[in-house]
């Protein structure tokens, strides 16, 4: 199936602008991850810490409906989760945002009707501590360098450099976004990131396999010509890979609930950033080193 045929953009043509583009992200995500590291961004549960409640009540509930009860009580920012054995409820949220007692009373004034009892109330830490987020910025450079060897060996090393500054690009934007909007970073932004990782590399490794294609039968053309050709070719492809992954990630978003609401926008976010970052930023890189390190063969030919 294809949604394009014979299309002829000049997508090489644009390479100054998406840099452009691409660079101001990029400045944002590296601020948005300074802030990170401070602790100075909007922190979830999981890395600031906060209280967790366990609260039994006497009659089945939900978390939805125990969220709507804190919301009508001026409780937002929390975490909810169902525990098996009883109708209870762990009620996690932010030293900052509300106390214990705040919690008790938005219970009682709003499920009136179903008597509760705090099972316990305990100050909790931050999940992911100092030596976490080291082992995490570690494994992260390994995945790179393992990003970069891959490429290498099925492509070139340009090609690895390209897909992995186009990786960092996503993550960048995403985390840019997130800082931009002020929404939470937590565990699920994190997976979120991942998975976008995943799926970017996929699809520029897709990119790169028609272009090196293309330069074994087109060996006289010159390298922008080439990949243009190359990405023309791949765009249905990439456009209906790219939809079908949006429009399952904006169901998640509006239908998916407020649990995971935050989860399917950075997938939403990721999608086309992704999409965006095979085309514009991964081939321009390589392309451009291609044609440097073509001028001093031509001259000494």
């Amino acid at each position: 199936m294809e949604l394009l045929r014979n299309t002829n953009i000049d997508f090489m043509g644009l390479r100054k602008i998406s840099f452009i583009i691409s660079g101001i992200v990029a400045i944002v995500g590296i601020l948005g991850v300074i802030a990170i590291g401070r602790g100075t961004a909007n922190m979830g549960i999981d890395f600031s810490g906060g209280i967790a409640m366990q609260v039994k009540f006497a009659q089945p509930v939900t978390t939805q409906g125990v969220r709507d009860a804190l919301g009508k009580g001026g409780i937002h920012e929390v975490e909810l989760q169902e525990i098996t054995g009883g109708n209870q409820i762990l009620v996690k949220m932010h030293k900052s945002v509300k106390s214990a007692q705040n919690v008790e009373d938005a219970l009682k004034q709003n499920l009136a009707g179903n008597a509760f009892t705090v099972e316990s109330s305990t100050e909790i830490g931050p999940s992911i501590g100092e030596k976490l987020k080291k082992d995490t910025l570690i494994a992260v450079a390994l995945s790179m360098l393992g990003i970069i060897l891959y490429i290498a060996w099925r492509f070139d090393f340009k090609f690895g450099v390209g897909a992995v500054v186009a990786t960092m690009h996503d993550v960048l934007a995403m985390i840019a976004v997130f800082y931009v909007l002020h929404k939470e970073v937590n565990i699920l932004l994190i997976t979120a990131v991942l998975t976008i990782a995943g799926y970017s590399l996929t699809d520029t490794v897709v990119v790169f396999d028609r272009i090196r294609e293309n330069m074994h039968k087109s060996l006289k053309d010159p390298m922008f010509i080439i990949f243009n050709r190359s990405i023309n070719e791949t765009l249905s492809r990439t456009i209906i890979t790219s939809v079908t992954t949006f429009l399952s990630a904006v169901s998640l978003y509006l239908f998916g609930g407020e649990v995971i609401n935050d989860f399917a926008f950075a997938l939403v976010v990721g999608v086309l950033v992704a999409t965006y970052s095979s085309i514009f930023v991964a081939s321009p890189i390589v392309a451009l080193w291609e044609k440097s390190s073509e001028a001093p063969e031509a001259k000494a030919a």
